[in-house]
């Protein structure tokens, strides 16, 4: 899995941990921020918050455009800089009235922006890392592993927003609706100190992907490179729409995490676990499986008795932690809506490699799905875990759509849903992302005629962009008709778009050769 891969990628993929989990300790607890601190409905919230993700996915287009005239490098520096002032701005608390509303809307353009010119640009430069015909074949394998870093930082987010929120309310006096949230973001500005700091100490690594006129060419990748005629640059850049097309509706439906799906924690989910059901909530249980994941794989795997050994020590002490923590697991614990947005970077981090290794087998047999191929299926599978979430709410009061001055909502229903319709839901829809994400960035750096890298990859995120915007529409239904008509908008949608992906399979699979 590890084998073989360019130095650069990791030095990449924890820079972008860094900024990830900043990013994502702030949408944690983003939504609830919104109605707790301005007294937002869930419409409203919902606006708000679509709009910040739209932008977010939308601006690495003219983020790609700066890059391509200016070099990649440079555009993810700035963007960094940019951000930090961002989560610096929303970092004050300055209350629930127009000076702290303007304050979080100027904060969020310059997060906003920010972000534009550094994500797209970064993962341009990963996939300029595979450009050497040594590491050509395990382009695939080196987005999965980035996309597994930036989840890493992801897992620990939605932890870290809890705890930092929970000691500013009960030890440093901030009680009032939402003003403990912004402590949240101020762990955004720590993080991407540490991005940056790990971006420029192993820059060596990568510095020829970072473009620019005065780049300093590697020679040992520098190479002839074929030029395609304008029928073929034509017909990459239409099958590279109609995927922008699709993923439209998988992020529109995906992101609903950090809204409906939040809103549904909040909401209809119980609020405390007792004995063994707390486990899952501790996010270093988590972190025990992983190494257990990993130390099994690295034991099949290894090609020496030494290293076999060494991951068989790993695995053993990791599941002799776990059982302890098993028998210890007593009492009862409080379970905060936020926290259920751990599962699916955990689930990213330790399906990665399963996943790997089956495509890996087929791929041995010849049987290995497309790149376009696995993205439908992403599709179907998202539209199951949505399916998941119907049966969850059969018979489940209307959702409550005014808010008190407490921030919470006015004659909440007792909430008695198991926690695990939404641990289940979160792991399929991460199957999904699985077969979608990392192949679809993948695909982007593969057909992207050169000339055009930076804006095609701008343009992935420009339809995320898009999809995100439309996850606003999980706060408009939301009161508006019963849970189960909710969750069957989105699965119908990834139904549909499933569908059109495989009408337009051959096109897709013609330029991906």
């Amino acid at each position: 899995m590890f084998e073989g891969q360019p130095k650069g990628l990791y030095a990449l993929a924890l820079a972008n941990t860094g900024e990830r989990f900043g990013y994502y300790t702030m949408i944690a607890v983003f939504a609830l921020f919104l109605r707790s601190n301005f007294g937002l409905d869930a419409f409203w919230a919902g606006e708000i918050y679509g709009d910040f993700l739209g932008l977010v996915y939308f601006l690495p287009i003219f983020g790609g455009f700066m890059a391509d005239k200016f070099g990649y490098g440079k555009m993810v520096t700035i963007g960094i800089i940019i951000m930090f002032l961002g989560y610096l701005l929303l970092s004050f608390p300055l209350g629930g009235k127009v000076v702290g509303l303007v304050a979080m809307l100027i904060a969020l353009l310059l997060v906003s922006f920010g972000t534009g010119l550094f994500k797209g640009n970064l993962q341009v430069m990963v996939g300029n890392l595979y450009d050497d015909p040594k590491y050509a074949d395990k382009r695939d394998a080196g987005f999965s592993i980035f996309y597994m870093a930036i989840n890493i930082g992801a897992l620990f987010a939605p932890t870290a927003a809890i705890k930092i929120s929970e000691y500013a309310k009960n030890h440093l006096g901030y009680t009032a609706p939402g003003e403990a949230y912004h402590f949240a973001f101020a762990v955004a500005c720590a993080s991407l100190i540490l991005s940056i700091a790990i971006y420029y100490a192993f820059r060596s690594t990568f510095r020829h992907t970072e473009g620019g006129k005065k780049q300093v060419v590697n020679q040992a990748v520098e190479q002839p490179v074929e030029e395609l005629s304008k029928e073929d640059t034509k017909a990459r850049i239409v099958a590279l729409c109609l995927v922008f097309a699709v993923v439209i509706f998988f992020w529109m439906a995906f992101h609903q995490n950090g809204l409906s799906l939040t809103y549904f924690a909040d909401e209809f989910t119980a609020k405390t676990a007792s004995g063994v059901h707390t486990m899952p909530f501790d996010v270093w249980n988590l972190v025990i499986i992983i190494f257990i994941v990993y130390g099994g794989f690295s034991f099949f795997q290894s090609k020496t008795q030494k290293a076999k050994t060494i991951s068989a020590i790993v695995v053993l002490a990791a599941l002799g932690v776990l059982v302890y923590k098993y028998y210890q697991a007593t009492g009862s614990i409080h379970i905060s809506a936020p926290i259920f947005q751990q599962f699916n970077p955990f689930y990213v981090v330790a399906l990665t490699p399963v996943s790997m290794a089956i495509f890996a087998s087929l791929a041995k047999k010849g049987k290995e799905p497309s790149a376009p191929r696995k993205i439908a299926y992403g599709m179907i599978v998202a539209a199951v875990a949505f399916a998941v979430m119907i049966f969850a709410s059969i018979g489940l009061p209307m959702p409550q759509e005014e808010i008190g001055p407490d921030g919470q909502p006015v004659g909440m229903h007792v909430a008695d849903v198991s926690p695990y319709w939404l641990i289940s839901t979160y792991l399929i829809l991460t199957f999904g992302e699985l077969l979608l994400s990392p192949m679809g960035i993948s695909f982007v750096s593969k057909v992207a005629p050169l000339k055009y890298k930076g804006l095609m990859m701008g343009g992935w995120f420009g339809a995320t962009a898009i999809g995100n915007k439309l996850v606003s529409v999980g706060g408009y239904l939301w009161g508006n008709m019963p849970l189960w008509m909710v969750w069957t908008v989105f699965l119908v949608l990834c139904i549909l778009s499933a569908l059109f992906m495989f009408a337009m399979m051959k096109r897709l699979e013609k330029v991906a050769k």
